[in-house]
């Protein structure tokens, strides 16, 4: 049975829009940080960023000299930053740009919702001049997010089989058998980002509010009477992760940055 990966897209669509990506990408500054200085945006440099959201990737980039351009929203804050970034709507495996367009290729926890990751691979790949670097951020499988990720599928309606979870953008083996065929010398960095709130209650209470998985789940579950039973898991999975000693929240999402080097 052919995979309906157009409703899948339009389902994501939703699920990112039901919450305020722009205040969740706040939590994630510091990694949208660290992708722009790999991939040593300058002036000169042609930027794309895929799945650009907020901007966290394109508005930094652009302030660094390069000139972007972002796959999606942001466009408010690029001019209150009173920077020149050209946005465009589109999707991340039909990317829509000549091969060997962009000196570098981004995205921040963005490409990895791609629902045929092999075909997205290969699109950052062929937009990419030779010799440009791809440089993304993807949740670990194994890490606080995507343990969440998995905790709330594991209540939800199975994607088809083959269709992989979205982390395994956070596996290094895996990637490399994206990129395979790219001929791209690829290196990996792991990394955290650390959320902070009140206590465990109030960060789960602050995502029920503002991300759209976890505003998805809830919308699906509660009329059910299966939305508690969600709900408990994801307290103890932020129980757990707790390193605040002091009844406050501070927890560590570990996160894996892949630089891809385009061959010359």
């Amino acid at each position: 049975m052919e995979i309906d990966v157009s409703g899948i897209k339009e389902g994501q669509r939703r699920m990112w829009t039901a919450g305020d990506y722009a205040e969740i990408a706040r939590t994630i500054v510091a990694a949208a940080e660290l992708v722009v200085e790999r991939a040593q945006a300058a002036p000169g440099m042609s930027l794309l960023d895929v799945a650009t959201g907020s901007g966290n990737v394109a508005i930094p980039a652009a302030g660094a000299g390069a000139s972007v351009t972002g796959l999606e929203v942001a466009r408010e804050r690029a001019a209150d930053a009173g920077l020149d970034v050209s946005f465009v709507e589109g999707d991340a495996e039909e990317l829509p740009f000549e091969d060997a367009s962009f000196d570098r290729v981004t995205s921040c926890f963005g490409v990895m919702f791609a629902p045929r990751q092999r075909v997205a691979a290969a699109e950052l790949a062929r937009v990419a001049r030779p010799g440009a670097r791809v440089v993304f951020a993807a949740w670990t499988p194994g890490g606080l997010n995507g343990q969440m990720f998995k905790t709330i599928g594991s209540h939800m309606p199975p994607p088809p089989p083959e269709l992989m979870p979205a982390t395994m953008w956070g596996d290094e083996g895996h990637v490399r058998t994206l990129f395979a065929d790219t001929g791209a010398e690829l290196t990996f960095e792991r990394h955290f980002v650390t959320f902070e709130h009140d206590s465990p209650e109030s960060w789960l209470a602050y995502n029920e509010r503002l991300l759209g998985p976890t505003i998805m789940a809830k919308a699906a579950l509660e009329p059910q009477g299966r939305w508690e039973g969600l709900r408990n898991e994801l307290l103890e999975l932020y129980t757990e992760g707790n390193e605040a000693g002091d009844g406050d929240f501070r927890a560590r999402s570990e996160y894996l940055l892949t630089v891809a080097q385009m061959p010359a």
